[in-house]
Order: C-alpha cells, then sequence, then structure tokens
C-alpha cells in the first residue's frame, strides 16, 4: 500500500475518468464518491474499481457519456434514469434530486434506474449528513443469495444505509449488504485452504457448507436467515421494481455479460433532520444517544463497545491527515489510466 494525499488521488482519479471519456463535471462526481470509499476503508468500492468499469465502457456495457435525467414527478418526489451511466455517477444525481426535495418540504425521495455499481452506501450517507440530513439509501445487485429455502439465486446482495447527523461531530452511519460475509472472504478461504464457517454459504443444492470451493458455486447465506432474505427482497422492490429498474434475475451480471446495461436501481429518502430539532439539541442528543452505548461495560476490555461507522470514519480522518492508503498496483493503473 502507498499512502497519497486525498486531494492528489482525486486528480488522478478525475484525469482517468476525463480521459476515458467522462466530462469534467461528472468526472468529479465519480471521483467524489470512489475518493470517499477509499478514505473511509473500503478499498474494494473504491478508485480499484475503475478500471472495471472502463473495461465495461469497452464492451458497450456502460456509456460513459450517458446523461442523467431527472424527472421530478411531486414536490418530494423524484425520478431518475441513469441512461446506463456510471452507477457514482447515477447515485451522485439521485442524492441530489432527494436533497432538494427534502430541502423544499422537509422529506425527499429519489428512485433511479438504468444504473450500474454505484459504490457503496457510506459516501452517500457521509454526503447527506454533513449537509444536515438523515438519510435511508439502498441499491440492488446482481444476483448471489438464493430465497429463504432456495436452491437457485434470485436475490443480490442488496446493500442498505441509514445515516444519522451530528452538527459538529461524527455522524453516525450503517452500512451494510443482506449476506453474512461478502464472497471476498471465501475466495481468500478457498484461496488459503481453509474452511469456512457452514452459515456463511451453501452449495449448489442449497445445503450449508464449510467447504470454500463448493461455496463459491453455491450461493451466499442471506444475514439473520429468513430475515436478511426478507430485507434482501423488500430492498429490491423499493430499489428495483419502484423505480422502473431491473429486478431479481431481471438484473445483468457484470461478471457473466460486461457487454449487456445491469439496469441497477437505487432508492434514496432524505429527512431535513433540522425541521425535526435544532442543530445544538440534534447535537445533544445524538452525543448522548452514542453516550450511552460507549459507556456499556465491554464483554472484552479491548474491544470496546462502537457504534455504526465509527471505524471508517476514523480511517477517513487518518486518511485525511496522513494520505489515502492505495493498493500500489490500483495506483499504477489509474496513472496509467489518467495518462491516457
Amino acid at each position: 500500500m502507498s499512502a497519497i494525499r486525498a486531494a492528489h488521488l482525486t486528480e488522478l482519479t478525475n484525469r482517468a475518468l476525463r480521459a476515458a471519456g467522462l466530462s469534467g463535471p461528472d468526472a468529479a462526481r465519480v471521483a467524489d464518491v470512489l475518493v470517499l470509499a477509499d478514505l473511509f476503508g473500503i478499498h474494494t468500492h473504491g478508485v480499484s474499481r475503475i478500471p472495471q468499469y472502463l473495461d465495461r465502457a469497452l464492451v458497450g456495457g456502460v456509456d460513459v457519456t450517458a446523461e442523467v435525467t431527472v424527472e421530478r414527478v411531486a414536490p418530494a418526489l423524484a425520478r431518475v434514469d441513469g441512461a446506463n451511466g456510471l452507477g457514482p455517477l447515477v447515485g451522485s444525481h439521485a442524492l441530489e434530486a432527494a436533497l432538494d426535495g427534502a430541502r423544499a418540504t422537509g422529506i425527499g425521495a429519489a428512485f433511479a434506474r438504468g444504473s450500474n455499481h454505484f459504490g457503496p452506501v457510506m459516501p452517500y450517507l457521509f454526503q447527506a449528513a454533513a449537509q444536515g440530513f438523515a438519510s435511508i439509501i439502498a441499491s440492488n445487485a446482481t444476483t448471489t443469495i438464493a430465497p429463504w429455502g432456495g436452491r437457485e439465486a434470485r436475490l443480490g446482495n442488496n446493500p442498505l444505509g441509514w445515516g444519522v447527523p451530528r452538527p459538529g461531530g461524527d455522524p453516525v452511519l450503517l452500512d451494510i449488504a443482506m449476506s453474512v460475509v461478502a464472497r471476498a472472504k471465501i475466495r481468500a478461504a478457498a484461496k488459503a485452504g481453509e474452511s469456512i464457517p457452514d452459515t456463511w454459504a451453501t452449495d449448489r443444492a442449497g445445503v450449508p457448507t464449510t467447504d470454500p470451493h463448493a461455496a463459491l458455486d453455491g450461493f451466499l447465506q442471506p444475514a439473520g436467515g429468513h430475515k436478511g432474505y426478507g430485507l434482501a427482497l423488500m430492498v429490491d422492490m423499493f430499489a428495483g421494481l419502484l423505480s422502473g429498474a431491473g429486478y431479481l434475475t431481471r438484473v445483468s451480471s457484470w461478471n457473466d455479460n460486461p457487454d449487456r446495461p445491469q439496469d441497477l436501481g437505487h432508492v434514496f429518502i432524505l429527512i431535513d433532520a433540522t425541521r425535526l430539532l435544532p442543530a445544538d439539541a440534534l447535537a445533544g442528543r445524538v452525543d448522548d444517544f452514542t453516550g450511552i452505548l460507549h459507556d456499556t461495560p465491554p464483554a472484552d476490555p479491548a474491544r470496546p463497545v462502537q457504534v455504526p461507522g465509527e471505524r471508517e470514519l476514523a480511517n477517513y480522518h487518518r486518511q485525511r491527515r496522513d494520505g489515502v492508503e492505495v493498493a500500489e498496483d490500483d495506483l499504477r493503473l489509474l496513472r496509467e489510466l489518467a495518462e491516457g
């Protein structure tokens, strides 16, 4: 890993995206989301994704020149057509549309269709919280999870996030996916020749397995069993079905069919927290809330109780100060792309 100043990483990312055909404003939107992901330490969804995004563009799976359009169907409600653009670009427009509705009416929502992988949820939660807005944000995804009791993938590992602002301090941010673990952990176990817990995944027959190779050929287990299945289902109904995007098996896999539009859907629901509480009252209540949790005696003294997003925000502050840690190979590829 190499440390690079956030401003330099953002500028390099902008150059790489502009060299691939994005306009300056579009490149800036995408760079903001992906660099934030790296600042939070979510490197699997940061600038390392750019080569994958652009490889899909080369075979026609993504349109780097797409013009995202926003239709305001009601004062607080917007429909966003991503026109098969890069996911972080579509997500950025959807966040902005939901913010506009929330500023005007107190609560705003945007439903996006025609999108692609939009990175992690946390950058959008953070951007909303920084402006004083609470948020619920979600996306559907390529199918990797079987319905509870089934033996064929029908649901995506659909990410879902909540954010609550804390004026003058760090917000509380939760960004989760619907599986017990990510497939990356199963791939790592397979590479290391290690077994996995039977709660992580099933084989192709839908039977829980400790064999990582069988798991990679099978399906991820939803977190919380049937409850996780239900959450993944409802995220897809909001982000996919209601938005007019693809859903369930109607979503195209970017691994199996990189030349086809994914037609992913996203949902952004924003609440102007200042309409509910004055800034000082909100800050005090969030401080009290998190303080009650932090004061909980830990089961392991070496691991004190934390609130969601605390680790990622600590990464953010540290890397803002000391530089963003990015893998050498990812930086090399980014520089090559930036040079055209």
